[in-house]
């Protein structure tokens, strides 16, 4: 009778083994997208080590690694299995909300241009996950419009 194998350590593995096929600098651009120091990537990729990947950074390491979309449902499948429940914080591969925004790079000297849109999507990347995380602090312009025109009534009123 042979024991499971522990299903973090599953997926952790085969994180592992899909980043490192891609190309260097990765890990540094994962650290910076997901807002952490590049040893946190170290920790969520060691299968010997219990630190988790955090559901909330899953779509950055599907679109910064360019995962395929077999890829991904394999990574989703594993990750499942070792968290149940979490994965539906994250929409399917397929399914996931998008937006397409076109920057032109004409004046940018051709040599640049890759390095140029990799540093806009890396930031796009951490200001979406910045806004995934934030909590409104400031009512919304409209309903601070709302609420200036309340409180005008009730002194008024």
């Amino acid at each position: 009778m042979s024991a499971e194998r522990d299903p973090v350590a599953v997926y952790k593995e085969a994180m592992r083994e899909l980043i490192d096929r891609r190309p260097s600098g990765t890990r540094r651009k994962l650290a910076d997208a997901f807002g952490t120091h590049p040893s946190f990537i170290s920790q969520i990729t060691n299968p010997a080590l219990r630190v988790p990947m955090p559901a909330q950074h899953i779509p950055a390491l599907f679109r910064i690694c360019h995962f395929s979309l077999e890829e991904q449902r394999r990574f989703l499948g594993l990750y499942a299995k070792a968290h149940p429940g979490q994965p539906e914080r994250v929409a399917p591969p397929e399914l996931g909300p998008s937006a397409a925004v076109t920057i032109p790079l004409g004046s940018v000297a051709a040599e640049r241009r890759d390095e140029v849109a990799s540093l806009i999507r890396d930031f796009a990347a951490r200001v979406i996950a910045l806004a995934q995380r934030a909590e409104p602090a400031h009512p919304s312009p409209k309903n601070a419009k709302e609420t200036r025109d309340e409180k005008a009534d009730q002194r008024h009123g």
